[in-house]
């Protein structure tokens, strides 16, 4: 394989990953629901914690938390 070709491939690798990581970023919480989100919702924001705690420490608008959690 040519420096092109593997130069193309890494970009491409890189792409994906990099959508990946951003697909699982969370955002601000502007939609509170008044019965709380429930179980599904806390193992979604379960999996994405890594991802949300890095970026948490950046900005002011994403938390590590669900505040609308009915959860125990």
């Amino acid at each position: 394989m040519s420096s092109r070709g593997r130069a193309g491939v890494v970009a491409g690798v890189l792409l994906v990953v990099v959508l990946t990581l951003g697909a699982c970023a969370a955002g601000p919480n502007v939609d509170v629901s008044p019965e709380g989100l429930g179980f599904w919702w806390g193992l979604w924001h379960g999996l994405i914690l890594p991802v949300t705690f890095i970026i948490s420490l950046f900005t002011d608008t994403v938390t590590i938390y669900e505040v609308g959690n009915n959860g125990n």
